[in-house]
């Protein structure tokens, strides 16, 4: 008998093994029916329920076995099913809907309360009325195994957060398709339904969802019935007019941070015959603005760095061809918003060094997992941005995962690049939950990169946050103090934000300034893949450290000068060769780019009135044939990675401008992105804010756009139009 259940289990473990091994991976493209590559497509195993979402090129990979169904869904094209044969490959083209909503008839009856929130309720009444709404939601949990709930009580019309587990989105938020008598409808207006007017709830997902409602449904269908048909035949707008009616829209709280700064002025060379400043290889400023004009917002005038809406876009820079690890680039021409003056543009490229010769990694994510980070766009989002990350590291790489709440704790130790699945599970496990010890989070993510040091290599603390430090140093001079403190063990760092409403920006920009650091606000997972992936050598490994760029203008050329953005950058004179200040760094083939505008000399000026009085002791000798064609010297200085000692570069800019027309395209697309910057910072030192204007020269230089950032970036200056 025991030789009987040994053989009979000898063969069960068989049968599991061989059908565990006839599991593979499959890969492909999903593509459009113009054959463009589709982002954020969401791939479902039928079978065994394992879903994946294509990468920034469209590329997917997913686990399935022979006689698997995979099922491909975008938002706005028809799903589709394919079976598992053979081939590992399987590339997929869907095709855009024909289909609309209008055609799909569900069945409701319902009556409104207008007295639904009347102020003139007791507050006992008004808190009933309150429970009774989250009942209404709570409804809908019961119906189908895995629904979730989740209530805000600090607004009457505040949405309650549903989401139908096994269902994955592309957008921010991983939220369901509400119909209400058979018109679809917004969350806020599912919100106003006065509980007590239901008749029904229903919840639909995978195939039955989809297979009624389309693509739309990928996230389930929430089908609400009210007793009376009071919405049925209306449009989206009517029921939405009648809802605000009973509820009127409340404010949306926003806590969101931005440091203040004064935008730079003109400043005359007989004056300052000095311009120093660090460098800002930073662009979590466009991603952040970019948040804001695709959610139909006013853009805040402090989350504007223009500097780094220049910078979030790559130019052709040559490579460097000497010992140096950046080419130094200059080019003069017209201001677009103002023809007489002049715009002089400095450009930097990092040497690109191949992959398999970059150094070995320690890396420590540095996770936050408190309360605040429980919304979809921000822990869900997190994960899936730092397992992006994962794919990129190599055998000889390692990474530790350092988790914070109401305490720290290192959640992973120290693990090979190659153990990818080991990495990704400890990604997967974790959850929001708690206060935020950000300090204490630091503390412990430096400990454990200093004592996993790699000489020689690349040492890194990659902190993923909204910024919302609450608990412990909580100040940004508390904050800077201890960031300060932890760059001189020779660790950098890497800052992602995620999230609004309570988004930190300002923190988040102290931390990468002082920390030998750089930033970036990940919006989306096609800008995870951008900044993770594409751009992971220059995000990931510095070339040069304390790169400082100091100007010395001609006076005999200009009679002003001012910095485009770059504010919270600018350096003292003496602090050019003072190696102990901190400056930023530059990444394997990175670009940096900075803007001058320039009055020449002889030209009147509104910016200029009111100029000082020639000095008496600091007049120059008036030869002028001194110097004569020179506009400016550019010093440069810069430290290797692990060096302590900085070395110099001096270039000499010749006066020699060219048309705006005969510029080069790179030239007028950064302007351009420049000008759009001003425009939103409603700046005072510009008159033409036309966005005619603006889209007419970006355009001009939105030529090598493989990536298609340019027309992304032109879409958003449209944007602001219907603003």
């Amino acid at each position: 008998m025991k030789s009987l259940k040994l053989i009979s289990s000898a063969i069960t473990m068989l049968i599991c093994f061989v059908t565990f091994a006839q599991e593979r991976t499959i890969t492909g493209i999903v593509s459009d029916d113009n054959r463009q590559p589709l982002p954020g497509a969401y791939i479902v195993n039928q079978n065994t329920k394992k879903s994946a979402q294509t990468n920034f090129d469209g590329q997917y990979s997913i686990q399935a076995q022979k006689g698997d169904v995979l099922i491909f869904s975008y938002i706005g094209f028809d799903s589709q099913r394919q079976k598992v044969e053979n081939s590992n490959t399987i590339n997929v083209k869907l095709i855009a809907a024909q289909q609309t909503l209008n055609e799909v008839v569900v069945v409701g009856y319902g009556r409104s309360d207008s007295e639904y929130e009347d102020n003139s309720y007791s507050r006992p009444q008004r808190s009933e009325r309150k429970k009774a709404k989250a009942a209404k939601a709570e409804m809908v949990q019961g119906y189908v195994a895995g629904v979730q709930v989740q209530n805000s009580m600090q607004y009457v019309a505040a949405p309650s957060a549903i989401t139908i587990r096994g269902n994955q989105s592309i957008s921010a938020k991983n939220e369901p398709l509400y119909v209400v008598d058979g018109v679809p409808i917004k969350s806020q207006q599912f919100a106003k339904i006065n509980p007590n007017d239901i008749q029904d709830v229903k919840v639909l997902k995978d195939k039955d969802a989809t297979s009624i409602y389309g693509s739309r449904a990928a996230n389930g269908v929430v089908i609400l019935s009210t007793k009376n048909d009071l919405y049925k035949n209306l449009t989206e707008k009517e029921i939405d007019k009648k809802l605000n009616m009973i509820v009127p829209a409340q404010p949306e709280v926003n806590n969101e941070d931005y440091d203040g700064f004064v935008e730079n002025a003109f400043e005359s060379p007989k004056g300052a015959p000095l311009s120093t400043f660090s460098i800002d290889v930073d662009n979590a400023s466009y991603t952040n603005i970019r948040r804001f004009i695709n959610n139909g917002q006013a853009v805040p005038k402090n989350a504007v760095r223009v500097e780094e809406m220049v910078n979030f876009f790559k130019y052709t820079y040559p490579q460097p061809k000497d010992q140096n690890p950046f080419s130094i680039n200059t080019e003069l021409s017209e201001s677009p918003w103002n023809p007489e003056n002049r715009i002089l543009r400095i450009g930097l490229q990092g040497k690109n060094i191949p992959t398999e010769n970059l150094p070995a990694s320690n890396l420590v994510f540095l996770i936050d997992v408190s309360g605040s980070m429980s919304d979809p766009n921000k822990l869900p989002l997190l994960k899936q941005s730092m397992k992006i990350l994962v794919n990129e590291l190599r055998s000889k790489d390692k990474v530790a995962i350092v988790v914070y709440a109401g305490a720290a704790g290192l959640v992973l130790p120290p693990t090979s690049g190659d153990e990818k699945q080991t990495i990704i599970a400890a990604l997967d496990n974790l959850n929001a939950g708690g206060s935020t010890a950000g300090g204490a989070g630091i503390e412990l993510a430096y400990k454990i990169a200093a004592e996993n040091f790699i000489k020689d290599g690349n040492n890194r603390v990659v902190l993923a946050t909204d910024g919302d430090f609450n608990v412990g140093s909580t100040s940004n001079t508390d904050m800077e103090t201890l960031i300060e403190q932890k760059r001189k063990t020779g660790v950098f760092l890497t800052c992602l934000g995620y999230g609004m409403g309570n988004y930190k920006d300002s923190k988040m920009e102290t931390l990468a300034d002082k920390g030998n650091g750089n930033y970036a606000y990940i919006d989306n997972i096609q800008e995870a893949n951008r900044f993770l992936s594409k751009e992971f050598k220059g995000s990931m490994f510095a070339i040069a450290k304390d790169v400082k760029i100091q100007i010395e203008f001609n006076p005999k050329q200009i009679q002003a000068y001012r910095l485009i953005g770059y504010e919270n950058r600018k350096l003292r004179a003496e602090d050019f060769k003072n190696d102990a200040i901190d400056a930023g760094e530059l990444g394997s083939n990175h670009t940096v780019t900075a803007l001058y505008e320039i009055i020449p000399a002889g030209v009147k000026s509104d910016y200029l009135n009111n100029q000082p009085d020639a000095l008496k002791y600091t007049k120059v000798e008036n030869d002028s044939n001194v110097y004569s064609n020179e506009l400016a010297t550019i010093k440069f200085r810069y430290k290797k990675p692990d060096g302590d000692k900085s070395i110099e570069m001096v270039n000499v800019i010749e006066n020699k401008a060219a048309s705006l027309q005969n510029s080069s395209e790179d030239f007028k697309f950064s302007t351009a992105v420049a000008w759009f910057g001003l425009k939103l910072r409603d700046s005072k030192l510009i008159t033409n804010k036309s966005s005619e204007d603006i889209l007419k020269l970006a355009k001009q230089g939105a030529a090598n756009d493989s990536e298609g950032y340019k027309a992304e970036f032109i879409r958003l200056v449209e944007g602001v139009k219907q603003l």
